[in-house]
């Protein structure tokens, strides 16, 4: 091997547990380089915030912020109470603030699927109601957990987590509304 050859060739040790093996590659040479491998089908690219429906609820084209720095979906409430019913878990709550544009006075009522601790944006941890919800997010139907949390003080009554969206969507911070509702 030449002086040349030498210098555009970096040594690599791999560790494999029982026995250790020296590598040699050339960094130079872009053969080594193995291009991303393409999915038969991409995932859809998303903003920072998007349009989501709950029909459920009857909530229709809300504001959601897409966070992927957070877990679990929330959606803003109030007067947030448990009950038994059947000898299961509920939730009575009313959604949104009465001063918000599509604010019904509604109560709802929902099985409760689990009370979690979360981590709020200001950093303390509080036990949340975890509900399951069908949403209709970038024209499909889909089953999303929601944690129910006071959000008066956010400017979006909708957070999604990355929970619902890692393996179905890429999210481009720069964009917002880029799926188009009909």
């Amino acid at each position: 091997m030449s002086k040349r050859e030498s210098h555009n060739q970096s040594r690599l040790k791999l560790n494999h547990a029982h026995e250790r093996k020296t590598s040699y590659f050339n960094i130079f040479n872009q053969s080594y380089i193995k291009p991303l491998q393409r999915t038969s089908e991409e995932k859809p690219v998303i903003g920072r915030l998007e349009k989501i429906d709950f029909p459920n609820l009857s909530l229709f084209n809300l504001d959601a912020k897409i966070d992927t720095g957070a877990y679990t979906s929330s959606i803003h409430c109030h007067k947030i109470s448990l009950f038994i019913k059947n000898k299961s878990s509920w939730v009575r709550f009313y959604v949104l603030d009465p001063d918000h544009p599509v604010y019904e006075e509604m109560q709802h009522e929902c099985r409760v699927h689990k009370v979690k601790k979360v981590r709020s944006s200001n950093g303390l941890v509080e036990e949340r109601v975890i509900i399951r919800q069908k949403a209709v997010f970038y024209g499909k139907i889909s089953m999303i957990q929601l944690s129910l949390a006071d959000r008066s003080e956010m400017r979006y009554p909708v957070l999604i987590g990355r929970r619902f969206i890692s393996s179905k969507f890429f999210v481009d911070v720069s964009k917002k509304y880029i799926y188009k509702q009909d």
